[in-house]
């Protein structure tokens, strides 16, 4: 973003904002003299006296802060990034398996993250449904633990969460069960569920151990795991020597062997380093115990499997030593660090076959589609063709031939190099050299690099990803910090009107943002925030029916309202289509632009009806009052109806061929079905409170037309009370609402009063009306694109979980993440606004070319995905 677009300057109320370079008088890029300026391209600063001065290093550094030079240092992060993450793959692999199971930190409330990846949570039904899924396929489920008191409490952990709960009958069998603990084992077994889990127990290396080791490797249990951990028997003396060591590691060596013809058939073992104690809270038979002796020994087993197939299960050791102060009679790992290392099993075991979003650990990347070789071939052939334009015009520019450089290009040059003239200097000619950057095949060009990064981000192990956490401070800070800039760059807006463009685009900004935090930090689980966040987002949908029915109010439909609708499809979609061709995922997924797109479909349709109602036509006709009416009570029955018979609903979204638009990959209806029932009536309430806002401003009820305030004292400070009453009674409703079904069912009828009440408050008063953030604003003119960019490239997993570009340091990571975030979601509104022209031209009949064109290429799309 340019900073003077957020920096306000003197005639701060221009069209330009008043910024630096604006065109006012006295900075029109000359010097005293006459001609350019040549320290800061021809820009002058401004004296107290209305003189100039020569700039300083500051201006011209401030000047070089602009949305052009913010690409360039995003694109060479993501390069770098790249580089990075490749070296990183080169030398320690790519197998997410082996960031599970190699370290990781704590966040928070003692939750768990691996280094590099998501884990998922799972449940007892998650657990079941994985080992019913293998079981199907006839995959036998064994696991085999071996080891002392620490791993025979991870069997019985991990036992709790197979079992489901007994019934009388069968609690005897199960203490019987349980009993055969003394004789060294246990075992579990589920036949339904083809699970076996055993323990064996061993206190060290011994002939019998690998005995049994040779006996297992012999039953042939395919995939099975093997989780094996105990220290030298004599720890507990305290006699750790160096001669005790290397009888440590001789023993160790004789199980590098019955380990090898285990990993050999498939099976997976790990080795259990064993945990650090607390020292202070050792019982009197275990005050000799050391952890630096522990420590030894570790670095023993470390270095006998170090070279084998055998993974050394380093995490478990982490979260034994994070949960130290927690350790039961100081040594023995509290019943949380337990589950933990558990989850980590079932993750490592069940990822790659269940295919969690959440759960990237240990899963394999998403194999691509034709479709997508298809569509990125495309823009392969783009990127070819210009790179080819590029190599003749710097034949050309070598031969000595002047090359034709767009007036349009010229213009663009000018602007950002602050005002020089002259087509023919150096800078222009290398610009020539490239290309002029406006032509439609540039842009789609950049369009496929950066959707190249999008595939590389969300549909890759290549960079890593690490789960969601939520915290009051994770939440809170980034929307203070957020609020407190946008309340910094505010200036003068040039409109007094309510709801002027400044405003909207400020108000969608901000909400944009606080939902981007919201997202970002998991802060769903908050039922509070989770209402106001359908509130913020049912603010956004409510804007679009007003601006739209203020849009027909004003204008009456002059031009081609057939026109309007496709560019405001085309700039809703286009990114969101892509996406779906690209990314292999339905257009469902990105709920927002579906929802969005309807309603315009809806808002167009009762706009379009005949007659078309504007402030003209009701002057001319006063029975048009009537038909608003009429339209309004339509459209509210409407929806009405399909609310009420939800089979109706399913009936008509399911038809073919349009029902790909509105059901998931699993080809269910009921996601669109909660989305659309939330904000059934929000946008229909945006155009009813636009015509009743149009028409009291029609008859002087309140007058925007200057900077003073709507109402007189007494009646603003009436209305003012009122709409701080609104949005109390939401906020309190947010809060004894008990159950997220109970709050969205009432959340559709009441929307609009705290909605209502923030317009109001933001408007009444003539100094909040004619000012405005331009930081928020700047944000609400991309917001669309930042919605849908942040599933792929800020976000991750299909925004389950965060993108991680620089591992080990969380905040510095989501700072550099979100920085290439705006910069791609800026780009791509600038190459939408490009391309827009060329896919909805001014001519609706070449728009009705265009689209029949596009529905052509969806054909073979339609026919691969079952539509026909």
């Amino acid at each position: 973003m340019e900073l003077r677009e957020l920096r306000g300057g003197n005639g701060g109320s221009g069209g330009n904002g008043g910024g630096v370079g604006a065109g006012t008088p006295g900075t029109s890029g000359t010097s005293t003299n006459g001609s350019p300026s040549p320290e800061l391209g021809g820009i002058c600063i401004g004296g107290a006296a209305g003189g100039q001065r020569m700039p300083t290093r500051a201006d011209i550094f401030m000047e070089q802060l602009n949305a052009a030079n913010a690409k360039k240092v995003a694109l060479l992060l993501v390069l770098g990034f790249i580089v990075y993450h490749g070296l990183l793959n080169w030398n320690y692999g790519s197998d997410s398996c082996q960031w599970l199971l190699s370290k990781g930190r704590f966040k928070g409330d003692n939750e768990w993250q691996p280094y590099g990846c998501m884990v998922h949570k799972y449940s007892l039904t998650d657990t079941r449904r994985c080992l019913r899924y293998l079981a199907f396929f006839d995959n036998k489920n064994n696991f085999v633990f071996i080891g002392d008191d620490s791993i025979w409490l991870l069997y019985k952990r991990f036992v709790e969460q197979l079992r489901l709960p007994l019934a009388a009958d069968e609690v005897a069998d199960e203490e019987d069960n349980n009993a055969s603990v003394t004789d060294g084992s246990a075992r579990f077994e589920d036949k339904k569920l083809h699970m076996l889990a055993q323990y064996i127990r061993a206190e060290e290396v011994s002939p019998l151990l690998v005995e049994q080791l040779y006996q297992l490797e012999a039953e042939k249990q395919l995939s099975s795991v093997y989780v094996v951990g105990f220290t030298y028997t004599g720890l507990l003396a305290g006699n750790t020597t160096d001669d005790v060591l290397r009888q440590y590691a001789a023993n160790l060596t004789l199980l590098v062997a019955p380990f090898h013809r285990l990993v050999a058939q498939t099976s997976r073992v790990l080795w259990k380093l064993a945990d650090r104690v607390d020292e202070e809270k050792l019982p009197p038979h275990w005050k000799l115990l050391q952890n630096e002796h522990i420590d030894r020994l570790n670095h023993v087993a470390r270095g006998v499997f170090r070279y084998t197939e055998a993974s050394v299960w380093e995490s478990a050791w982490h979260i034994a030593n994070g949960l130290l102060d927690n350790a039961v009679d100081g040594y023995q790992l509290c019943a949380h660090g337990q589950r933990l290392e558990v989850q980590l099993l079932w993750n490592m075991y069940c990822n790659d076959y269940m295919n969690y979003n959440d759960g990237t650990c240990c899963s394999s990347s998403e194999p691509y589609t034709t479709l997508q070789i298809v569509a990125y071939a495309f823009f392969g052939v783009c990127m070819t063709l210009v790179c080819g334009m590029c190599l003749r015009r710097w034949l050309l520019h070598l031969r000595g031939q002047t090359l034709y450089v767009p007036l349009q290009q010229q213009q663009q040059q000018q602007s950002h190099e602050g005002g020089r003239a002259g087509g023919g200097s150096p800078s222009n000619a290398l610009s020539a050299l490239i290309t002029d950057y406006g032509t439609p095949m540039v842009a789609l060009s950049l369009l496929g690099l950066i959707l190249a990064y999008f595939y590389l981000c969300d549909r890759t192990n290549f960079f890593m990803k690490e789960n969601k956490y939520y915290s009051e401070f994770s939440f809170w800070i980034p929307v203070g910090y957020v609020f407190a800039l946008g309340l910094f760059f505010t200036e003068d807006s040039r409109f007094t009107k309510v709801l002027n463009r400044d405003q909207t685009d400020e108000l969608r900004g901000w909400i944009l943002l606080v939902v981007l935090i919201y997202y970002m930090t998991g802060a769903q689980r908050v039922l509070p925030i989770h209402m106001h966040i359908k509130l913020l987002i049912s603010g956004y949908f409510f804007l679009t029916g007003y601006t739209h029915f203020t849009h027909m109010w004003q204008t009456g439909g002059s031009g081609s309202l057939f026109v309007r609708f496709f560019q405001a499809m085309f700039r809703a979609n286009f990114l969101s289509v892509l996406l779906c061709f690209c990314m292999n995922r339905p257009y469902q997924f990105y709920y927002f632009v579906p929802l969005l797109s309807f309603w315009l479909c809806i808002v167009y349709f009762v706009l379009a009806l005949p007659p078309r109602i504007s402030s003209s036509s009701v002057d001319a006709n006063p029975l048009h009052y009537l038909y608003l009416v009429c339209k309004c009570i339509g459209c509210l029955g409407g929806i009405t109806v399909l609310f009420m018979s939800e089979v109706f609903f399913e009936r008509i979204f399911v038809t073919r061929p349009w029902k790909a638009l509105f059901v998931t990959t699993d080809d269910d209806l009921h996601e669109w079905w909660h989305q659309w029932k939330l904000d059934r009536y929000t946008v229909a309430f945006g155009m009813i409170y636009a015509a009743c806002f149009h028409i009291a401003q029609k008859y002087n009820v309140f007058d925007d037309n200057n900077h003073g305030n709507l109402f007189s004292r007494r009646t603003s400070i009436s209305v003012t009370l009122l709409a701080l009453l609104g949005v109390g009674v939401y906020t309190s409703f947010t809060f004894l609402c008990r159950n997220v079904q109970n709050c969205e069912e009432i959340h559709s009828y009441i929307l609009f009063i705290p909605i209502v009440g923030y317009v109001v408050l933001r408007n009444i008063s003539g100094i909040l009306r004619t000012r405005y953030s331009a930081f928020f604003a700047w944000f609400g003119r991309i917001s669309l694109e930042l919605f849908v960019c942040q599933y792929h490239i800020w976000l991750a997993a299909d925004r389950h979980g965060v993108l991680v570009l620089l591992p080990g340091f969380p905040t510095l990571n989501m700072i550099i993440t979100s920085f290439i975030f705006v910069c791609a979601s800026h780009e791509v509104h600038r190459l939408t606004q490009i391309l827009l022209p060329y896919a909805v031209p001014s001519d609706w009949r070449l728009v009705m070319r265009n689209f029949v064109i596009f529905l052509i290429v969806l054909i073979p799309v339609a026919r691969s995905d079952g539509m026909f």
